[in-house]
């Protein structure tokens, strides 16, 4: 006999199954929100193929960690985090301990342990680092935080003049631990990011090219009909880039942002830099970008909005949408629970959605 899987429990009431230890609501709940972490972490470190970083290892390992502690972690999370992007946040934690710990044993150099020491230079000739590294940097630097902000002179100080933190804090009048703070964030989020799209050697498309064709898909459709259909289309030329520093005049840079308009942090300070945003507008068209906020709550209640946008973009089809990752940054959400809120655009030839959208939606 079969068991159904239990569908429609708030996240209240799968705690308190984990905490009865009730096999179904575990294997349904927690073993199935470490497959999603699991599966979105073997993309980028190959789990698959390291002794000891095999699913049930890490799974078992994380269910442990949360029991001996009854399960109260789960009740501590941020208000409005759903329990599963903390899971899988809280998997994460777990897979890089194994992580560093296989990589030690293996003696496995990281690019992060990489950019720390000077006699090594990335993958690259050591005469032609040099200058390609004081370029990578200065374009970070201007296209990203700004030639003069704070993040931008914290960079070039330390990584290309040799500055130590005690003495750019000086200079900007900040505390080391600030710059020391800002300085890694920069170097997760988006220094090493970004040189690993340039130094870090591409792996080989296994797909080919379909030639274009006319896609009308009938309302009646099923969701997964449509998906089967529009996946025979090359959607590449429907990608938005990594990085956008400038826009054509027809182009609209889409951010995720916070219903009071605090365009402070990541693509929202990007949008308020460059194009146009507003501070205070926390929704909708505002210069040359589009505000949807995703700060509020769940998914849930970042769908409106996204239905808005879609009915916005449609009304304009001269525009070209370019969709940043919004809810993947700061408001702590996963593209397996952003990229479904935008399953009617694939029939929106005018938007363009990240790499990591399209990939949940195939």
């Amino acid at each position: 006999m079969t068991t159904k899987r239990i569908i429609g429990l708030t996240d209240d009431e799968i705690i308190e199954g984990l905490r009865d230890r009730d096999p179904q609501k575990t294997r349904d709940y927690f073993y199935g929100y470490c497959r999603i972490a699991y599966h979105i972490y073997d993309r980028q470190y190959d789990l698959q193929w390291k002794q000891g970083l095999d699913f049930y290892s890490i799974a078992h390992e994380y269910y442990i960690s949360l029991d001996k502690h009854d399960f109260k972690q789960l009740e501590d999370r941020k208000p409005g985090l759903s329990l599963k992007t903390w899971m899988i946040n809280g998997f994460r934690f777990i897979l890089l301990d194994r992580l560093k710990a296989y990589n030690k044993e293996h003696r496995v150099q990281s690019f992060e342990e990489r950019i720390g020491k000077d006699n090594v230079h990335f993958d690259v000739p050591d005469n032609n680092f040099s200058e390609d590294f004081r370029k990578t940097v200065f374009e970070i630097c201007h296209d990203i935080y700004g030639r003069d902000s704070k993040s931008s002179i914290i960079l070039q100080m330390l990584l290309i003049d040799g500055f130590k933190g005690k003495e750019v804090a000086t200079q900007l009048g900040l505390t080391p631990s600030a710059v020391t703070q800002r300085f890694h964030k920069m170097m997760n989020d988006v220094v090493i990011p970004y040189f690993k799209r340039y130094y870090e050697a591409p792996m080989e498309s296994a797909c080919l090219e379909a030639p274009m064709a006319d896609f009308e898909v009938s309302k009646t459709m099923s969701y997964e009909s449509q998906i089967s259909t529009y996946m025979e289309k090359d959607y590449s030329k429907r990608i938005t880039p990594d990085y956008i520093s400038q826009l054509q005049p027809n182009e609209i840079f889409v951010f995720g942002s916070n219903l009071a308009g605090m365009h402070g942090g990541g693509a929202a300070r990007t949008a308020r830099l460059y194009f146009g945003a507003k501070m205070g507008v926390g929704v909708g068209p505002q210069g040359q970008s589009y505000a949807i906020p995703t700060m509020q709550g769940g998914p849930e209640t970042i769908q409106p909005y996204v239905d808005d946008f879609l009915a916005y973009a449609k009304e304009h089809p001269d525009q070209t949408f370019l969709v940043t990752p919004i809810g993947c940054g700061i408001a702590g959400f996963t593209p397996d629970e952003i990229a479904p809120l935008f399953r009617d655009a694939i029939n929106i030839d005018n938007i363009h959605l990240p790499k990591s959208f399209w990939d949940e939606l195939k």
